[in-house]
């Protein structure tokens, strides 16, 4: 379900108390002119699926916490804050914990350009 990230808390609360009480995984995608966050969750009594998506721009990408309705939310928001330059409004906390990088340019986003700086051993060819 395409959601504006406005109403992205209250379409959470609403599937939380329709059910949907677990958090399978937060991810993004980036599709260079736009980025889409996913949001899975579940409601396992009754083995229903449903995913959230909110569109972003690369100049604008954030989106609110979820963390008051799924304290699993913790990870991957911060892998989206980290690894897709995403962030994450709304959290008592924004520290990095999967990479040592300077925020220029977000890993997994397209833009990013893999070289010698961030290679953490030497690799035999």
């Amino acid at each position: 379900m395409k959601i504006d990230r406005g109403q992205l808390t209250n379409q959470v609360s609403r599937l939380k108390a329709a059910g949907f009480d677990y958090l399978v995984k937060i991810t993004a995608v980036d599709y260079v002119d736009h980025l889409e966050v996913l949001y899975f969750v579940r409601d396992i009594a009754a083995s229903k699926d449903e995913i959230l998506e909110v569109t972003v721009a690369p100049s604008d990408a954030w989106v609110p916490t979820i963390m008051d309705f799924h304290l699993s939310a913790d990870w991957y928001e911060r892998e989206l804050a980290e690894m897709f330059g995403i962030t994450v409004k709304g959290r008592a906390t924004a520290r990095l914990f999967l990479e040592k990088w300077d925020g220029a340019d977000p890993p997994l986003r397209k833009s990013f350009v893999w070289d010698a700086q961030y290679r953490t051993r030497d690799v035999k060819k």
